[in-house]
């Protein structure tokens, strides 16, 4: 049976009503509790002497606490740092020392201990009175401050480790994952490098490429920050799409006047040499290899660049190649329907982000193109498994894709509107 996994804010009340759920279903003989209690209660007990105390147990178990009294201490010391509690947080801690060193949601987690939980919320207070009971964890909430942005907190932090000159060589991947301009900003601040002592890359451009994360804005100005703190980027026209830049675009084009209607292969749109080893671990939702850089555009909404590659020539019905199986042959309204969702609103889609649509509507992308595309979700995403969808247009395509999350509505209904059928 799985383990359970608290939520980044655990609602008390909830697990409460989960362990009496629990309870009942024992006594009932449900097949999933039964499992439960004998997984995880340290001793067989049946179901008609079964107390709400065992199925707490059991429950706090299942989701990796050693007691039912720590989940409930994870609970109200989370809830406290949301809050700005600081007198809560500081009693918990005093009267119990052991959580100022682990885990505040139990289990080793990204948002870490107490203090670098803290640090993920900005609580300047909390994370002082925390340093001054004996917390360990400063370079980890450095980390997350840097993450989310927190920019009077990673200095806080960095002043509480006695400013040090060198920091977490991998420092810059959190604001990097979260593309965050200020958690980038700070860093490079504080002392993070972009390259090592020999000149290797320590710039996590991999990330910024491959994350989740979408905002091509913050993107183009983490990716000039690094240049500016003296690391070279490839000169491709797929790394002057990535940075925005539509005037080392011109120059590629001057260059290279087919340039807007080539297609790339995914070792071309995520380099070796800038730490992308591993193309598959990007995160892209509709197929990328073998597409355009218009196809491109429309995952990482580069609408202006869009529209000044359909300016100079690009074709707005292009191909994606198609490979020995059969599946590609995608064209960029495809590339519209299902994109990776925008991260900093939920990742969600929203109205704004269908413009890529519309101007590819607007100049002549054909709403009944057919297609063959096959997709394996990022592994992050927990999923293994391969989806194939024969011969469907961007309307059949997104209406059927496996996690709609991914796929715009607002898309959808233009493709409709236009006249797409399915």
């Amino acid at each position: 049976m799985p383990e359970r996994h608290l939520p980044v804010r655990p609602d008390l009340e909830q697990l409460k009503h989960q362990a009496k759920d629990l309870l009942r279903g024992y006594r009932a003989g449900e097949p999933s509790a039964v499992a439960e209690f004998q997984q995880h209660h340290p001793r067989a007990i049946d179901s008609v002497s079964a107390k709400l105390a065992d199925a707490q147990l059991v429950l706090a178990r299942g989701y990796q606490a050693r007691s039912w009294p720590r989940l409930v201490h994870a609970c109200r010391l989370i809830d406290a740092i949301w809050e700005d509690d600081l007198e809560t947080v500081r009693r918990l801690v005093t009267a119990n020392p052991h959580l100022l060193l682990e885990d505040a949601r139990v289990t080793p987690c990204s948002w870490g201990p107490p203090m670098s939980y803290a640090a993920n919320l900005g609580r300047d207070s909390i994370i002082r009175m925390l340093h001054d009971l004996g917390a360990r964890d400063h370079g980890k909430a450095l980390n997350r401050a840097a993450l989310q942005g927190q920019v009077g907190t990673a200095r806080l932090l960095h002043a509480l480790m006695g400013s040090p000159k060198i920091i977490d060589k991998d420092i810059l991947g959190y604001p990097a994952y979260t593309l965050s301009v200020a958690g980038t900003a700070v860093a490079l601040e504080l002392g993070a490098q972009v390259r090592d002592a020999r000149g290797n890359s320590l710039a996590p451009v991999a990330v910024v490429l491959g994350t989740d994360s979408r905002n091509p804005e913050a993107k183009h100005q983490i990716l000039e920050m690094y240049v500016q703190h003296g690391l070279p980027l490839p000169d491709t026209p797929v790394m002057a799409l990535h940075r925005g830049r539509i005037d080392l675009l011109e120059k590629h084009l001057k260059r290279d006047p087919g340039m807007v209607r080539r297609t790339l292969s995914l070792e071309e749109i995520y380099p070796p040499e800038v730490g992308c080893e591993r193309p598959t671990q990007a995160t892209f939702a509709a197929p990328l290899d073998g597409t355009t850089l218009l196809h491109i555009c429309g995952d990482y909404g580069e609408i202006e660049i869009a529209r000044w590659l359909i300016e100079r020539g690009a074709d707005v019905n292009a191909k994606a190649e198609i490979d020995s199986d059969g599946f590609g042959g995608h064209t960029p309204l495809f590339c519209a329907v299902v994109a990776q969702p925008n991260f900093s609103v939920n990742h969600s889609h929203t109205p704004d982000e269908a413009h890529f649509t519309r101007l590819l509507l607007d100049h002549g992308a054909n709403p009944n193109a057919r297609a063959s595309l096959r997709k394996q979700l990022h592994p992050g995403y927990g999923e293994e498994t391969m989806h194939e969808y024969r011969d469907v247009t961007p309307l059949s395509w997104g209406e059927r894709f496996h996690r709609q999350k991914f796929v715009s509505q607002e898309s959808l209904r233009l493709i409709e509107e236009r006249g797409g059928g399915r």
